[in-house]
């Protein structure tokens, strides 16, 4: 499909977040949000893993968001490391009143913790997928309590060489969702999936191809 992305500001808690529309096709069945990794470490909505994120759900026509949290980029705000949820509340919001139709909840490392945090919450998400979930990092340790009460149907997808959570790790810490979430680990992929891109978007949409609000579009390449 040709390019027809659109740059635009929305309004968020802190000030204007910065965002980009993928409008999708006309009688698409759901939408997508993306949320990115952390902005200290240079995340941003153009990271690589979200920008391959987004090329799925542009392939199967679904309008498609990703936006920059509170102090990135053109984001107003600065950053704050919890507070981010509210930015993607508001992201969740503005899709809400731009398409009314069913939310996919997706995010990136910090951005698929806060997607956790937020996604079970707002009434039109209807399933999450997380890319490279952190368990730990250098400064920060995180848990997902929310897990023991998990009903949305997820996908994480992780790389077996991921710093910031084994695969170990990962299913003693998400086996509490089970069987909603489905955890598939892309073998000798690091956190950033270098060289295995096209691997994780196989992942993604074979999901997304099962999940009860199907794609109305036959899938073109990613």
């Amino acid at each position: 499909m040709p390019s027809t992305l659109r740059s635009f500001f929305l309004n968020g808690p802190s000030g204007r977040l910065e965002a980009l529309l993928d409008p999708g096709l006309p009688h698409a069945p759901c939408a997508a949000v993306l949320a990115h990794p952390h902005p200290l470490g240079g995340g941003s909505m153009h990271n690589k893993v979200v920008y391959h994120a987004a090329r799925v759900f542009r392939s199967l026509g679904w309008p498609t968001l990703r936006f920059n949290f509170r102090g990135v980029g053109l984001s107003e705000g600065t950053h704050h490391g919890q507070a981010e949820s509210d930015d993607l509340e508001a992201a969740f919001t503005w899709m809400d009143h731009h398409t009314s139709l069913p939310l996919l909840a997706a995010g990136f490392s910090f951005g698929a913790a806060i997607t956790l945090a937020v996604a079970p919450a707002h009434p039109s998400v209807f399933a999450c997928l997380a890319l490279g979930l952190p368990l730990h990092s250098p400064n920060q340790q995180y848990t997902y309590p929310q897990l023991a009460h998990w009903s949305l149907p997820m996908l994480l997808v992780s790389g077996s060489q991921d710093a910031f959570a084994t695969p170990d790790e990962l299913a003693a810490a998400t086996q509490p969702a089970h069987p909603a979430a489905r955890l598939q680990i892309i073998p000798d992929a690091d956190h950033f999936f270098t060289g295995y891109l096209p691997q994780m978007q196989a992942a993604i949409l074979g999901w997304l191809t099962e999940l009860p609000i199907a794609p109305t579009e036959t899938p073109t390449a990613p």
